[in-house]
């Protein structure tokens, strides 16, 4: 019995000892670090429920804050869409470095003047900085001829009058009633011009 006992004492000991010389210990893990995620930095146009990327809606009226701003006229004084009630408004965003809009510019001139003496108010706005762009714009229109009220379209109204539609030449005809009749953007060679007497004709039609 006392054999037996002191076998037992010498397993239970060598046990103990082996463990004390193997030196390993159970550590746990650090969690590896992650980097935060960056926004993208072009994100993507946002996504309508049918996939495609949704458009901005059309621009009916004019909005009452962008009727009554001040604009101001590229040769002297200033001017608001406002001052125009009654009447048929074409409006033009251009600018001197355009080469459509330099091409686009003769096309719209025989209009303006088939309208002469008419309820038609034509309106071209630069979307140039007067700051930086004087001396350009000043040399674009000594080359050419372009008889509409001319004046310089400040961030929000040319923000406003693009309606997300971020390209130039645009024209936007307004009935004289204030509403969009129509409002499209880019210079079609030999065409645009008709489109732009078709559209005039249509908005004084329904001014009756």
């Amino acid at each position: 019995m006392s054999n037996l006992f002191l076998l037992l004492l010498l397993v239970v000991a060598s046990a103990l000892n082996a463990a004390s010389q193997s030196g390993r210990r159970v550590t746990t893990p650090r969690p590896a670090q992650t980097a935060p995620v960056q926004p993208p930095l072009n994100p993507e146009p946002e996504i309508s429920a049918s996939g495609a990327p949704a458009a901005p809606s059309a621009l009916l009226f004019l909005p009452e804050s962008l009727r009554e701003r001040q604009i101001k006229a590229l040769d002297k004084g200033s001017f608001r869409f406002a001052d125009f009630e009654g009447r048929v408004v074409v409006i033009n965003l251009w600018a001197s470095w355009c080469g459509p809009c330099r091409r686009e510019v003769p096309e719209y001139e025989k209009v303006r003047k088939a309208y002469a003496g008419r309820d038609v108010e034509f309106i071209g706005l630069t979307t140039e900085d007067p700051r930086t762009s004087s001396d350009r714009v000043n040399k674009f229109l000594r080359d050419v001829s372009f008889g509409f009220r001319l004046g310089w379209a400040d961030h929000e109204t040319a923000r406003t009058l693009m309606n997300g539609m971020n390209s130039i030449p645009q024209t936007l005809v307004l009935d004289a009633g204030g509403r969009v009749v129509n409002h499209w953007g880019g210079y079609s060679p030999g065409r645009s011009g008709d489109k732009l007497k078709q559209t005039i004709d249509h908005a004084l039609q329904t001014a009756r």
